[in-house]
Parts: C-alpha cells; sequence; structure tokens
C-alpha cells in the first residue's frame, strides 16, 4: 500500500495537460473493434481501467497496437468478436465491465468475468435486466455480482427499453447490445445522461437516430446491423480529471491554473455550472469541436466561494465529481447541499458515506439528510488532521490530497494504488503546479 499525505501550499500556477477523458476512451476502443478497418486514436488515457478494456478486446480478437502516442485498432465488425480463451478480468473498471456486457449480449459468445475486490461487490443487475430481456443469460453471484458468466443471444431481440433511473453505463450498453440485433433497438431516459456512446457510434457511421422528448427526455433508437467503419478518434482531456488541479486553484489564495483540450459535453458540465454558482472564476478559451465534442481550455482563479444548493436533477451531468465539489464546499463560505446522491452509494466504493466520513474527519460539518448531503463550508482553512481510507477508489483518493492544500495539519490517504485507474501521473502534475503531495511509508512493529 503506498500512502500519500498532501499539505497546504501557497499559490498554484501553470499550465497543464490532464489525460484523456475515462468514457471516450472505454468507448473509442470498443466501437473502433467493432468496426471495419483500422482506428487511429490519439489521447487515449493510458490508465488501468482503459487498459482492462484493450485487454479484454484483445481476447475476442481485435488488434490493438500502441506506436507513441498513437493506438490503433483494427477492427473485427459487427457480430465478429471471437470465443475468449481467457477470464475477462477488468480490474476496477466498472465502465469496461457493463459495456462490454452488452457488447457481447448479441453476439454467441460464453465469456467469464471477474474484477478487483470493490468491482466484485457492485451489482451488475442494472445491465443484466435488459440485456436478459434482448435473449442473453447471466450466471452470477448473489445480487447480480462478479465473478459472473455471460452466455450472449444466439437469437438476439430488438426490445424498448424505459431506463428505470438515470445511467448512461446503463443506456449504452443496451445500445451496443442492439449494433449486432435485427431491427430497432429504443432506449428511453427521462433525464439525458451523457451521450459519449451516441455521438461515437455515429462518427463511426452506425444507424442511430436520437429524440428530444417534450419533457427534456430522450429517445434513442440503434438499428441493428449497420456496418461501421473505421475513422481516426481524438480524445478530449477528462473534465473529471480537470477538476482536480481546477479545484484546487480555487481554494489557494492567488492562485491561477489553465488546464488545456478539456471536453465540454453539455452532459458532462453540471461541475462547472455548480462551481460557476459558487461564485468561481472560470475562463474558457479556444472553443472547438473535436470527433463530436466540444473541447476549450479553461482557466481556474482562485476566488471566495458560496454554498449552494445543487439540485437532484444535475446528478446525471456530474455523478462522478461529487467528491471533488465535496472539496470546494468544504472550503467555500456557508452551506452546500447536494441532493438525491443515492447513485454514489454504487460506485466504486461508497463515495456517499466517504464523503462524510471523510470530511468529519477532517473537521468540516457534515451530514446526511435522506439521500442528500449537507456540508457548512469552513469560509477558508479547514482543520485537516486526518487520514483517509479511500476503499480503491481513485476519486476519493483524489478529491482528498486536493483537500489538503486547504487544511491546516496535513491530510493523508492509506492507498494511492487506485489513483492510476484514471489518472496517470496525478501526482506529478499536481506538485508541478506548487501542490506538496509526498509519500510516506508505513511503520511496521517490531
Amino acid at each position: 500500500m503506498r500512502k500519500l499525505v498532501s499539505r497546504s501550499a501557497p499559490a498554484l500556477t501553470g499550465s497543464v495537460a490532464v489525460p484523456g477523458d475515462k468514457s471516450i476512451s472505454h468507448r473509442a476502443l470498443m466501437i473502433g473493434a467493432s468496426a471495419v478497418g483500422k482506428t487511429e486514436i490519439r489521447g487515449l488515457l493510458e490508465g488501468e481501467d482503459v487498459l482492462c478494456t484493450a485487454a479484454a478486446l484483445r481476447e475476442f480478437g481485435a488488434r490493438i497496437e500502441q506506436q507513441g502516442d498513437v493506438w490503433s485498432v483494427t477492427g473485427v465488425g459487427v457480430g465478429g468478436f471471437s470465443q475468449p480463451e481467457n477470464i475477462i478480468d477488468v480490474g476496477n473498471a466498472g465502465t469496461a465491465a457493463r459495456l462490454l456486457m452488452g457488447l457481447l449480449a448479441s453476439q454467441d459468445l460464453k465469456v467469464y468475468f471477474t474484477g478487483d475486490a470493490s468491482l466484485r461487490s457492485r451489482p451488475m443487475n442494472r445491465v443484466i435486466e435488459p440485456l436478459s430481456k434482448m435473449g442473453a443469460a447471466f450466471d452470477a453471484r448473489e445480487g447480480g455480482r462478479m465473478p459472473l458468466t455471460l452466455h450472449g443471444a444466439c437469437e438476439p431481440i430488438p426490445i424498448n427499453y424505459d431506463l428505470p433511473m438515470p445511467s448512461a453505463q446503463v443506456k449504452s450498453a443496451v445500445l451496443l447490445a442492439a449494433l449486432n440485433t435485427p431491427g430497432t433497438t429504443t432506449v428511453t431516459e427521462r433525464e439525458a445522461t451523457r451521450d459519449h456512446t451516441e455521438n461515437m457510434l455515429r462518427s463511426f457511421g452506425a444507424s442511430i437516430e436520437v429524440s428530444i422528448m417534450h419533457d427534456g427526455g430522450r429517445k434513442i433508437a440503434v438499428s441493428g446491423f449497420a456496418e461501421m467503419i473505421a475513422t481516426n478518434v481524438m480524445v478530449p482531456g477528462d473534465p473529471s480529471s480537470a477538476a482536480y488541479p481546477g479545484v484546487a486553484a480555487l481554494i489557494v489564495p492567488g492562485s491561477e491554473v489553465t488546464v488545456e483540450n478539456v471536453g465540454m459535453n453539455p452532459l458532462r458540465a453540471g461541475l462547472f455550472e455548480t462551481l460557476r454558482e459558487m461564485g468561481a472564476d472560470l475562463t474558457l478559451t479556444r472553443r472547438r469541436f473535436s470527433a463530436g465534442e466540444q473541447v476549450a481550455d479553461i482557466t481556474f482563479r482562485h476566488g471566495p466561494l458560496t454554498g449552494v444548493d445543487i439540485p437532484a436533477a444535475r446528478a446525471p451531468t456530474m455523478i462522478d465529481e461529487y467528491p471533488i465539489v465535496a472539496v470546494a464546499a468544504a472550503v467555500a463560505k456557508g452551506e452546500t447541499r447536494m441532493r438525491g446522491l443515492a447513485e454514489l452509494r454504487l460506485k466504486e466504493s461508497d463515495r456517499f458515506l466517504a464523503i462524510l466520513e471523510g470530511l468529519t474527519a477532517s473537521g468540516v460539518a457534515v451530514k446526511a439528510d435522506g439521500d442528500d448531503i449537507v456540508i457548512q463550508g469552513c469560509g477558508g482553512l479547514l482543520e485537516g488532521g486526518s487520514e483517509i481510507a479511500v476503499n480503491l477508489d481513485h476519486r476519493v483518493a483524489m478529491s482528498f490530497l486536493v483537500l489538503g492544500v486547504a487544511a491546516q495539519q496535513p491530510i493523508s490517504i492509506d492507498d494511492a494504488a487506485a489513483i492510476g485507474t484514471s489518472f496517470p501521473g496525478f501526482v506529478e502534475l499536481m506538485n508541478g503546479i506548487g501542490m506538496q503531495i509526498s509519500e510516506q511509508k508505513f511503520e511496521t512493529g517490531a
């Protein structure tokens, strides 16, 4: 176990580029592997989660190679995956697990899935249920947990599926299964979730239609057996990763940090909307489009932050950013209420509980109110002096290291191993703008 400690620091400055968007990286590999021809991907996140996706796709017959910063994927075409010889271990990658199950559910294959201890504790029923309607079968542990066996459908069935709760992963699993399913499969979502899958399927030539409903929801229809053609992809910087140097700059006096080439998909922009409501000084420059995704450079400048009421309806656009928003709220003046966070209990760890316990240990007044988290901001430096158990959750680990920069006493995390799943080079990048994160060895008894 690698223990890291974060201390208060003077003004943070610099211009940085964060790793590629994890969601888009997963999808670029999977959809490229399902296309005909060679796809070249630049900016791919080379974190453990994405590397697990690449390794899995190789097991199914796709040819994936890296030369410098370019990844090439020679696809097998829709429905062309082969029977893997080995168990598919996706590590900590929940996105990889759910999307791969969708991609394979409509192909006549038998696949064994497993993951690390954290992922094995997370239920997969939300994807098992719709994929079973399409003809796939699953042998899983209680609650739909891995290890599990997927029996792909011999004769997949198109469905019309209403998402019971907002989930881009469940939506994407069904849309990917639809690629090798006859007829048209439709997914209806009452609240719009991130649409990276739709954007990328469209760019590869899949037959997809998106309709906006009168209540703000969306209906997405995919026609099966379309031939997708390889295309080149430039992966923008992950907005979730941009949040860590960004929020650090917002809470340290005198700081100004620019994060380049950040994905600005409107369905991922809840973080930036929330920070602006808190009074954050954000400037967007060089706005542009890349592979169907909005991209910009963002400059974060220190200034006073004020607590806000974050509506539950915003959760789908910032579900991964609540731990780092909680850090901003802890330093802000006044109360912040983050509403409707039941989904946080089902992430890499119970992030709902992790926020409560971590902030409490760090001297911040915080409480749960049903599915809401209520934080009383310190309006400045907080107490700190805590050690946070991150439970293999990369976002919890990085968020509390950022909190250390605004604490009177250092804040440590008990295990940094999971950070590499989404942000390789995190410590070096953060120290490069002026943070003070260092490694400490565990003391052992005689």
